[in-house]
Protein backbone atom coordinates (compact mmCIF):
# COMPACT_ATOMS: atom_id res chain seq x y z
CA UNK A 1 0.00 0.00 0.00
CA UNK A 2 1.54 3.22 -1.16
CA UNK A 3 2.34 5.13 1.75
CA UNK A 4 0.39 8.83 1.96
CA UNK A 5 3.61 10.28 2.86
CA UNK A 6 4.47 10.35 -0.45
CA UNK A 7 2.49 13.27 -1.34
CA UNK A 8 4.80 15.73 1.09
CA UNK A 9 6.95 18.55 -0.85
CA UNK A 10 9.57 16.79 -2.44
CA UNK A 11 9.29 12.86 -1.73
CA UNK A 12 10.37 10.80 -4.59
CA UNK A 13 9.52 7.44 -4.24
CA UNK A 14 12.04 4.29 -3.76
CA UNK A 15 12.59 1.88 -5.61
CA UNK A 16 11.67 -1.94 -5.28
CA UNK A 17 11.37 -3.51 -2.69
CA UNK A 18 10.70 -0.33 -0.96
CA UNK A 19 8.76 1.46 -3.57
CA UNK A 20 5.69 2.22 -1.38
CA UNK A 21 7.61 4.82 0.30
CA UNK A 22 10.52 7.64 -0.33
CA UNK A 23 14.01 7.32 -1.51
CA UNK A 24 14.03 10.72 0.16
CA UNK A 25 12.58 14.39 0.06
CA UNK A 26 14.17 16.18 -2.06
CA UNK A 27 17.62 16.66 0.36
CA UNK A 28 19.22 13.10 0.50
CA UNK A 29 22.51 14.12 1.52
CA UNK A 30 20.82 16.63 4.63
CA UNK A 31 18.76 13.73 5.67
CA UNK A 32 21.78 11.48 6.11
CA UNK A 33 23.63 14.13 8.55
CA UNK A 34 20.32 14.59 10.20
CA UNK A 35 20.46 10.68 11.20
CA UNK A 36 24.38 10.96 11.69
CA UNK A 37 24.40 14.32 13.92
CA UNK A 38 20.43 14.90 15.44
CA UNK A 39 17.14 13.18 14.67
CA UNK A 40 15.17 12.32 11.66
CA UNK A 41 12.26 9.85 11.39
CA UNK A 42 11.95 7.36 8.31
CA UNK A 43 8.60 6.15 7.14
CA UNK A 44 8.78 2.31 6.52
CA UNK A 45 5.47 2.00 5.92
CA UNK A 46 5.65 -0.91 3.73
CA UNK A 47 6.84 -3.10 6.51
CA UNK A 48 5.03 -6.38 7.33
CA UNK A 49 3.73 -6.35 10.45
CA UNK A 50 2.83 -9.51 12.56
CA UNK A 51 1.71 -9.91 16.77
CA UNK A 52 2.32 -12.94 18.52
CA UNK A 53 -0.37 -12.77 21.79
CA UNK A 54 -1.09 -15.10 24.44
CA UNK A 55 0.59 -16.62 27.36
CA UNK A 56 2.67 -18.94 25.79
CA UNK A 57 4.32 -16.66 23.20
CA UNK A 58 7.68 -15.97 24.29
CA UNK A 59 8.33 -19.91 25.24
CA UNK A 60 7.09 -21.00 21.76
CA UNK A 61 8.41 -18.06 19.73
CA UNK A 62 11.92 -18.65 22.25
CA UNK A 63 11.50 -22.97 20.23
CA UNK A 64 10.69 -21.47 17.00
CA UNK A 65 13.27 -18.77 16.41
CA UNK A 66 17.17 -18.26 16.94
CA UNK A 67 16.62 -15.60 19.70
CA UNK A 68 16.58 -16.26 23.36
CA UNK A 69 12.64 -14.96 24.32
CA UNK A 70 11.52 -17.32 27.00
CA UNK A 71 10.80 -14.78 29.66
CA UNK A 72 11.43 -11.38 27.90
CA UNK A 73 10.75 -8.31 30.13
CA UNK A 74 8.24 -5.68 28.47
CA UNK A 75 10.23 -3.70 26.84
CA UNK A 76 12.72 -6.02 25.35
CA UNK A 77 13.82 -5.61 21.66
CA UNK A 78 16.11 -7.96 19.57
CA UNK A 79 16.21 -9.53 16.78
CA UNK A 80 15.92 -13.17 15.63
CA UNK A 81 15.74 -15.25 12.71
CA UNK A 82 13.70 -18.60 11.46
CA UNK A 83 15.68 -21.19 10.04
CA UNK A 84 15.19 -24.02 7.59
CA UNK A 85 16.60 -27.48 9.03
CA UNK A 86 19.74 -26.89 7.27
CA UNK A 87 20.28 -23.67 8.41
CA UNK A 88 19.27 -21.25 6.27
CA UNK A 89 17.48 -18.22 6.59
CA UNK A 90 13.63 -18.08 6.32
CA UNK A 91 12.32 -14.98 8.05
CA UNK A 92 14.48 -12.25 10.16
CA UNK A 93 12.64 -10.57 12.80
CA UNK A 94 12.68 -7.14 14.21
CA UNK A 95 11.39 -7.84 17.58
CA UNK A 96 9.84 -6.03 20.32
CA UNK A 97 7.68 -7.81 23.90
CA UNK A 98 5.42 -5.42 25.38
CA UNK A 99 4.05 -7.56 28.62
CA UNK A 100 0.94 -8.41 26.14
CA UNK A 101 2.27 -9.13 22.77
CA UNK A 102 5.17 -9.54 20.84
CA UNK A 103 5.34 -7.18 18.24
CA UNK A 104 7.13 -8.23 14.75
CA UNK A 105 7.72 -6.26 11.84
CA UNK A 106 9.71 -7.36 8.88
CA UNK A 107 10.55 -7.24 5.35
CA UNK A 108 8.07 -6.05 3.10
CA UNK A 109 5.68 -8.54 1.90
CA UNK A 110 6.73 -10.77 4.23
CA UNK A 111 4.13 -10.85 6.63
CA UNK A 112 1.61 -13.00 5.39
CA UNK A 113 3.82 -15.96 4.70
CA UNK A 114 5.27 -15.59 8.05
CA UNK A 115 1.89 -15.25 9.50
CA UNK A 116 0.78 -18.42 8.16
CA UNK A 117 4.05 -20.53 9.13
CA UNK A 118 3.71 -19.27 12.68
CA UNK A 119 -0.12 -20.31 12.75
CA UNK A 120 1.13 -23.85 11.18
CA UNK A 121 3.15 -24.42 14.47
CA UNK A 122 0.97 -23.70 17.01
CA UNK A 123 -0.70 -26.59 17.37
CA UNK A 124 -2.49 -26.53 20.92
CA UNK A 125 -0.43 -23.58 21.73
CA UNK A 126 -1.88 -20.70 23.98
CA UNK A 127 -0.95 -18.30 20.67
CA UNK A 128 -2.66 -16.30 18.54
CA UNK A 129 -1.10 -14.70 15.81
CA UNK A 130 -2.62 -11.66 13.60
CA UNK A 131 -0.79 -10.34 10.60
CA UNK A 132 -1.45 -6.19 10.84
CA UNK A 133 -0.30 -4.57 7.45
CA UNK A 134 -2.98 -3.68 6.47
CA UNK A 135 -3.92 -1.98 10.21
CA UNK A 136 -0.61 -0.78 11.12
CA UNK A 137 2.54 1.25 10.07
CA UNK A 138 6.31 1.58 11.51
CA UNK A 139 7.74 4.93 12.03
CA UNK A 140 11.34 5.03 12.73
CA UNK A 141 12.74 7.95 14.26
CA UNK A 142 16.53 7.63 14.33
CA UNK A 143 20.09 9.38 15.16
CA UNK A 144 21.76 10.55 18.51
CA UNK A 145 18.94 12.82 19.32
CA UNK A 146 15.81 10.66 18.88
CA UNK A 147 14.54 9.68 22.23
CA UNK A 148 13.90 13.69 22.60
CA UNK A 149 12.63 14.14 18.66
CA UNK A 150 9.81 11.06 20.27
CA UNK A 151 9.11 13.04 23.20
CA UNK A 152 7.83 16.00 21.04
CA UNK A 153 5.30 13.33 19.99
CA UNK A 154 1.34 14.52 21.83
CA UNK A 155 -0.65 11.33 22.85
CA UNK A 156 1.42 8.61 21.88
CA UNK A 157 -0.27 6.35 24.11
CA UNK A 158 -0.09 2.65 25.73
CA UNK A 159 -1.61 0.75 22.40
CA UNK A 160 1.66 2.08 20.36
CA UNK A 161 4.40 -0.29 21.05
CA UNK A 162 7.70 1.49 20.93
CA UNK A 163 11.15 -0.73 19.72
CA UNK A 164 14.28 0.73 21.18
CA UNK A 165 17.77 -0.33 19.54
CA UNK A 166 20.85 1.20 19.06
CA UNK A 167 19.43 2.23 15.83
CA UNK A 168 16.65 3.71 16.19
CA UNK A 169 12.98 3.75 17.95
CA UNK A 170 10.46 1.91 16.00
CA UNK A 171 6.94 3.13 16.12
CA UNK A 172 4.38 0.49 15.75
CA UNK A 173 1.55 2.96 14.56
CA UNK A 174 -2.34 2.63 13.73
CA UNK A 175 -2.22 3.54 10.08
CA UNK A 176 -4.44 6.82 10.33
CA UNK A 177 -1.80 8.02 12.69
CA UNK A 178 0.96 8.27 10.28
CA UNK A 179 0.59 11.02 9.10
CA UNK A 180 -0.65 12.97 12.16
CA UNK A 181 2.80 11.76 13.96
CA UNK A 182 5.22 12.35 11.04
CA UNK A 183 3.45 16.10 10.73
CA UNK A 184 3.62 16.30 14.34
CA UNK A 185 7.61 15.45 14.15
CA UNK A 186 8.04 17.98 11.39
CA UNK A 187 6.56 21.02 13.01
CA UNK A 188 8.83 20.05 15.80
CA UNK A 189 11.57 20.67 13.32
CA UNK A 190 12.67 16.90 12.89
CA UNK A 191 13.40 16.30 9.64
CA UNK A 192 12.65 13.51 7.34
CA UNK A 193 14.72 10.65 6.34
CA UNK A 194 14.16 9.36 3.29
CA UNK A 195 15.37 5.38 2.74
CA UNK A 196 18.11 6.43 0.65
CA UNK A 197 19.60 7.73 4.09
CA UNK A 198 18.31 5.03 5.97
CA UNK A 199 19.74 2.56 4.03
CA UNK A 200 23.42 4.11 3.59
CA UNK A 201 23.27 4.26 7.80
CA UNK A 202 22.47 0.75 7.86
CA UNK A 203 25.09 -0.62 5.45
CA UNK A 204 27.54 1.43 7.45
CA UNK A 205 26.67 0.11 9.99
CA UNK A 206 27.47 -3.49 8.72
CA UNK A 207 23.72 -4.37 9.13
CA UNK A 208 22.80 -6.79 6.40
CA UNK A 209 19.39 -6.93 5.32
CA UNK A 210 17.36 -10.42 4.16
CA UNK A 211 16.56 -10.47 0.35
CA UNK A 212 19.29 -8.22 -0.63
CA UNK A 213 22.47 -8.73 1.06
CA UNK A 214 21.33 -12.61 1.29
CA UNK A 215 20.76 -15.30 -1.30
CA UNK A 216 18.61 -18.99 -0.83
CA UNK A 217 21.90 -20.32 1.04
CA UNK A 218 22.69 -17.54 3.38
CA UNK A 219 23.16 -18.70 6.95
CA UNK A 220 23.84 -16.35 9.73
CA UNK A 221 27.68 -17.03 10.24
CA UNK A 222 28.32 -15.83 6.95
CA UNK A 223 26.14 -12.36 7.88
CA UNK A 224 27.27 -11.37 10.92
CA UNK A 225 24.06 -12.51 12.57
CA UNK A 226 25.51 -14.33 15.15
CA UNK A 227 24.78 -12.15 18.24
CA UNK A 228 22.58 -9.80 17.20
CA UNK A 229 19.55 -12.65 15.90
CA UNK A 230 21.48 -15.84 16.91
CA UNK A 231 21.83 -16.97 20.66
CA UNK A 232 24.34 -19.34 21.43
CA UNK A 233 22.88 -20.12 24.70
CA UNK A 234 20.07 -22.17 24.12
CA UNK A 235 18.39 -25.54 23.23
CA UNK A 236 16.58 -27.09 19.92
CA UNK A 237 14.99 -25.13 17.11
CA UNK A 238 14.88 -25.37 13.78
CA UNK A 239 18.82 -24.89 12.00
CA UNK A 240 20.16 -24.76 15.12
CA UNK A 241 22.13 -28.39 14.50
CA UNK A 242 24.09 -26.17 11.56
CA UNK A 243 24.33 -23.15 13.81
CA UNK A 244 26.26 -25.30 16.20
CA UNK A 245 28.17 -27.02 13.82
CA UNK A 246 29.84 -24.03 12.05
CA UNK A 247 30.54 -22.25 15.38
CA UNK A 248 32.26 -25.30 16.60
CA UNK A 249 33.66 -27.32 14.08
CA UNK A 250 33.45 -25.63 10.56
CA UNK A 251 33.64 -22.20 8.96
CA UNK A 252 31.16 -20.92 6.64
CA UNK A 253 31.74 -21.07 3.08
CA UNK A 254 31.71 -16.76 3.02
CA UNK A 255 31.68 -13.49 4.57
CA UNK A 256 29.84 -10.28 4.32
CA UNK A 257 32.00 -7.61 3.53
CA UNK A 258 31.52 -3.79 3.55
CA UNK A 259 32.82 -2.31 0.47
CA UNK A 260 34.33 1.17 -0.43
CA UNK A 261 33.35 2.19 -3.63
CA UNK A 262 35.08 4.02 -6.01
CA UNK A 263 33.53 7.65 -5.81
CA UNK A 264 34.60 9.09 -9.43
CA UNK A 265 31.72 6.45 -10.71
CA UNK A 266 28.64 7.98 -11.86
CA UNK A 267 26.31 5.13 -10.59
CA UNK A 268 26.33 2.42 -7.84
CA UNK A 269 26.63 -1.07 -9.57
CA UNK A 270 23.32 -3.27 -9.37
CA UNK A 271 22.81 -5.75 -6.20
CA UNK A 272 23.48 -9.45 -7.87
CA UNK A 273 26.30 -7.92 -9.70
CA UNK A 274 29.74 -10.15 -9.80
CA UNK A 275 32.48 -9.17 -7.17
CA UNK A 276 35.66 -9.94 -8.89
CA UNK A 277 38.93 -10.26 -8.24
CA UNK A 278 41.67 -10.47 -10.88
CA UNK A 279 39.22 -11.33 -13.67
CA UNK A 280 37.37 -13.90 -11.84
CA UNK A 281 34.01 -14.69 -9.70
CA UNK A 282 34.64 -14.28 -5.87
CA UNK A 283 30.88 -12.89 -4.83
CA UNK A 284 28.12 -10.98 -5.35
CA UNK A 285 27.01 -7.76 -4.49
CA UNK A 286 23.82 -7.13 -2.28
CA UNK A 287 22.62 -3.58 -1.34
CA UNK A 288 24.20 -0.44 -2.43
CA UNK A 289 24.14 3.33 -1.21
CA UNK A 290 25.41 7.17 -0.87
CA UNK A 291 26.58 7.75 2.27
CA UNK A 292 26.48 11.45 2.75
CA UNK A 293 30.28 11.08 4.60
CA UNK A 294 31.82 7.71 3.00
CA UNK A 295 30.61 8.47 -0.34
CA UNK A 296 29.59 4.83 -2.32
CA UNK A 297 29.24 2.02 -0.38
CA UNK A 298 28.03 -1.38 -0.71
CA UNK A 299 27.70 -4.95 1.04
CA UNK A 300 28.77 -8.22 -0.38
CA UNK A 301 29.16 -11.61 0.03
CA UNK A 302 32.64 -13.09 -1.12
CA UNK A 303 34.24 -16.50 -0.85
CA UNK A 304 35.98 -16.59 3.12
CA UNK A 305 39.23 -17.46 1.33
CA UNK A 306 39.55 -14.83 -0.43
CA UNK A 307 42.76 -12.49 1.39
CA UNK A 308 40.69 -9.56 3.80
CA UNK A 309 43.34 -6.96 1.98
CA UNK A 310 42.29 -7.64 -1.48
CA UNK A 311 40.82 -5.10 -4.07
CA UNK A 312 37.83 -6.24 -6.23
CA UNK A 313 36.16 -4.45 -9.68
CA UNK A 314 32.21 -4.68 -9.65
CA UNK A 315 30.66 -3.72 -12.34
CA UNK A 316 33.46 -2.21 -13.44
CA UNK A 317 33.58 -0.11 -10.17
CA UNK A 318 36.90 -0.79 -8.44
CA UNK A 319 36.15 -1.45 -4.42
CA UNK A 320 38.60 -1.75 -1.49
CA UNK A 321 37.20 -4.02 1.61
CA UNK A 322 36.21 -3.54 5.02
CA UNK A 323 36.31 -7.11 6.99
CA UNK A 324 32.53 -7.41 8.57
CA UNK A 325 32.68 -10.98 9.37
CA UNK A 326 36.53 -12.51 9.40
CA UNK A 327 37.40 -15.56 7.75
CA UNK A 328 38.21 -17.18 10.88
CA UNK A 329 34.25 -16.88 12.15
CA UNK A 330 33.76 -20.57 13.49
CA UNK A 331 35.53 -23.73 14.83
CA UNK A 332 36.03 -22.76 18.68
CA UNK A 333 36.24 -25.96 19.40
CA UNK A 334 39.22 -26.61 21.09
CA UNK A 335 39.81 -30.70 20.52
CA UNK A 336 43.22 -32.10 21.85
CA UNK A 337 44.31 -35.47 20.92
CA UNK A 338 46.06 -37.68 23.11
CA UNK A 339 49.00 -40.00 22.07
CA UNK A 340 49.54 -43.37 24.15
CA UNK A 341 52.67 -43.93 25.41
CA UNK A 342 54.68 -46.00 23.98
Amino acid sequence: MTSPLLSRPGAVAAAPPDADVAAHYGEPAQEGRALDRGAAWIDRGNRGIVRVSGPDRLSWLHSLTSQYLTDAAPGTATEALILDTKGHIRFHLSVVEDGESVWIHTEPGAAADLAAFLDSMRFMLRVEITDLTAERRVLTVAGPDREAAVALVPDLGADIPLRRTDSGIDLFLPAESLSPVAAALADAGIRAAGMWAHEAARIADHRPRLGLDTDHRAIPHEMGWVGPAVHLEKGCYPGQETIARVHNLGRPPRRLVLLHLDGTAERLPEQGSAIELDGRSVGVLGSSARHHELGPIALGLVKRTVPVEAGFSVDGVAAGQEVVVPPDTGANAHIELRRRPA
